[in-house]
């Protein structure tokens, strides 16, 4: 299967625009989009993962997006098997698939594999949980950074869930997390091409900024009120939720909220792209440049 079979893999920071390079794409190619990004998997979750409209969805076949509900337990090695399965079945059908994100992890099991994490004693992830209960996220990401520098710079620092499993390895094992990932790459039936997409960092921070006062403007803070006795599940802990909870806690204004947001979104954009820029795979295009991006696909399928 593999000399026809082609994975184009389209990976880059939030607000960068993926989805509609990805679109066209998929067009051009007549196939079918699978998302990689993990905040997009839950259907209760519209404005906060900045999710494609409606119309976007309409235009050509997506996974992945709206499939699960904040209530399923799921994790990178069940997307893993998961769409390995359904890329197989497309393949059927097709001879390319587009997939897409901004999650790296999930990109990475998929072209490279999921390594097995050494398993851990229960009774240090609950000290782990008890020790977060007490101590709040600051403390996680104090303990990270101090274990394991490598994984707490790529790591999504707002979401505990992703800190705790590091820390959890890091004290069962007494080696840091990063050593444990992606140390054997595994050989997929298909051929995989990557493609970052990047913007000057000004013009990034501006379409991040500008997007968030559209989502906000869209009912963004609505939709996380009726997600807040939610808030302790693993799918709501990121980017987007965190910082209304915050406020919604008492912690601080809406005038506040609304600068986190924003600077916590640049912030998850910066480390997105510290992720993919260290894949020696990756070749860069700017999200407006669809024709070198369908002549540089072309040439390595040729």
């Amino acid at each position: 299967m593999k000399d026809n079979k082609y994975l184009i893999v389209i990976a880059g920071p939030t607000a960068v625009g993926k989805t509609d390079l990805c679109i066209n794409l998929a067009k051009k190619f007549n196939t079918e989009i699978i998302s990689s990004d993990s905040r997009q998997f839950f259907k209760e979750t519209i404005l906060g993962t900045a999710k494609p409209s409606d119309l976007q969805l309409s235009e050509v076949p997506h996974h992945f997006i709206n499939s699960l509900s904040i209530h399923d337990n799921y994790d990178v090695k069940s997307f893993e098997e998961d769409a390995l399965n359904l890329m197989q079945e497309i393949f059927q059908k097709h001879n390319i698939i587009i997939m897409t994100g901004g999650s790296g992890l999930y990109i990475d099991a998929i072209c490279k594999g999921f390594d097995d994490m050494p398993q851990v004693g229960s009774e240090i992830r609950q000290k782990i949980i008890k020790e977060y209960e007490l101590k709040g996220l600051v403390f996680l990401q104090e303990e990270v950074k101090l274990l394991d520098p490598e994984y707490f710079a790529l790591v999504d620092q707002n979401n505990p869930q992703r800190l705790m499993r590091a820390l959890e390895v890091c004290r069962g094992t007494g080696k840091p997390f990063s050593s444990f990932r992606n140390k054997k790459k595994v050989d997929r039936p298909f051929n995989i091409i990557k493609i970052g997409l990047e913007r000057e960092r000004e013009e990034l921070y501006r379409r991040i900024d500008l997007r968030m006062d559209l989502m906000i403007q869209e009912g963004l803070f609505e939709e996380a009120v009726s997600l807040f006795p939610h808030k302790h599940l693993n799918a709501l802990q990121t980017v987007g939720y965190s910082e209304i909870f915050g406020f919604l806690d008492g912690n601080y204004d809406k005038e506040e909220a609304i600068r986190l947001l924003k600077r916590n979104s640049r912030r998850y954009a910066k480390r997105q792209l510290t992720w993919f820029k260290r894949d020696t795979e990756m070749t860069w295009f700017h999200p407006d440049q669809l024709e070198k991006v369908l002549e540089f696909i072309s040439i390595q399928m040729a």
